[in-house]
């Protein structure tokens, strides 16, 4: 849609609705979580209290490299690593990822297979990787979502990459299965839990993983820190250089070390509830969309999910107009990956899926966290039932 068409639609939108909600919805917990009050309490404990640089021999360093030692370990219980496989603190999830991809597969022109459903921080680095002389291969997914992994493909690659769990749909891959086939052709396995860790136990070690990718600020940690953890015995060519015997050289962010794992400690406490209740929550919102917006289809409905994400397809509705027409009700959502925000192309993801058309244009992402609560479901159901109302009337004759 044209910008000033657009514009007329936003002005015309701030009548038609009729109100202005009072509060807003947050429903875009996979693109960032708002942080919990003990973290950041901890975090700022940690900055008091420790004032040395991790990698200084004298007391106040020792006491920071102490800190973070205990913070990595205790990460490494959390995800199901064992007590000799590494975890490398990174800044977040896009810089693990390239760490992995470009680590594992080092400067030999090799074959790297990624599903065609990745998040753009591997997308991005295949495509650099493929300019650079690699071969690089993507699976296919199915109707639903689910990646099918070629054992032919799979058979004499360097390195093989495949999420845990798609942020745009939810939909858990079969990892435990491609592990496997990478593991009868001795290839390395990769996989971007970004989404999952946090949200559903994680074993790394059962998955049968070389290194795994996560991030504090999808579980309500803070933005900034996170991981790629790394079998025992895999090699891993470092992505930047710096201090001479580090995997990740610079200074460590203890204090964003703490946070993180006292972020993941909190889900860890009540991780079973917390998936009950998402899940719970997020039925409850599809069902009532689905009843009182007729067009709307669940996209994955049918594959294993991710308890707090609902992809839905609002078929007949543009879903850049109907994600500004929900914003201006006071409903957080999004069109696809919080990293390709602002593009107006189709989702990559639902293109590979094989989906109609006009799913693809009208779908719509939606992200619950651990405060979403009954009411704000329940009040965001009726808001965007009664923005489709009106953007249907505007497109009556």
């Amino acid at each position: 849609m044209g910008g000033k068409r657009l514009l007329a639609h936003v002005g015309c939108w701030r009548f038609i609705i009729g109100y202005m909600p009072a509060a807003s919805i947050y429903l875009d917990h996979n693109a960032t979580t708002p942080i919990l009050p003990a973290v950041a309490d901890a975090m700022r404990d940690c900055q008091l209290r420790l004032v040395g640089n991790a990698a200084s021999q004298h007391a106040a360093g020792r006491a920071a490299r102490r800190e973070l030692e205990a913070v990595r370990e205790r990460l490494l219980e959390l995800v199901g690593a064992g007590p000799d496989d590494r975890l490398i603190f990174t800044s977040g999830g896009t810089e693990s990822n390239n760490l992995a991809l470009r680590g594992l597969l080092g400067a030999e022109r090799k074959r790297l297979v990624i599903s065609s459903i990745e998040h753009p921080s591997v997308e991005a680095v295949a495509n650099q990787l493929k300019l650079a002389g690699h071969d690089v291969q993507r699976l296919p997914v199915d109707s639903s979502g689910r990646t099918q992994f070629q054992d032919a493909m799979i058979a004499g690659a360097g390195l093989v990459s495949v999420m845990l769990g798609n942020n745009e749909t939810g939909v858990l891959q079969p990892i435990s299965e491609i592990a496997a086939a990478c593991a009868a052709h001795g290839v390395p396995l990769h996989s971007d839990a970004t989404q999952v860790v946090g949200k559903l136990p994680v074993s790394f070690r059962e998955l049968g993983l070389a290194a795994m990718t996560f991030t504090a600020h999808k579980f309500h940690g803070p933005v900034g820190i996170g991981a790629l953890v790394v079998r025992r015995g895999v090699e891993l060519a470092p992505l930047l250089v710096g201090q001479a015997g580090y995997e990740r050289p610079g200074t460590a962010a203890v204090a964003l070390a703490v946070g993180m794992g006292a972020a993941l400690e909190a889900w860890h406490g009540e991780s079973s509830e917390r998936e009950v209740r998402l899940q719970t929550l997020r039925d409850e919102f599809e069902q009532r969309i689905t009843t009182s917006v007729p067009e709307a289809v669940v996209i994955g409905r049918e594959a294993p999910r991710l308890p707090h994400t609902a992809n839905i397809a609002f078929v007949g509705f543009d879903r850049q107009q109907l994600h500004v027409a929900l914003d201006l009700a006071g409903i957080a959502c999004s069109t696809g990956s919080a990293c390709a925000s602002g593009s107006s192309e189709p989702s990559p993801v639902l293109l590979a899926m094989g989906l109609p058309e006009a799913q693809i244009q009208g779908s719509l992402r939606f992200s619950l966290g651990t405060g979403t609560t009954a009411a704000e479901i329940e009040e965001a159901a009726k808001r965007i039932s009664l923005t489709c109302k009106h953007l249907r009337r505007e497109k009556s004759p």
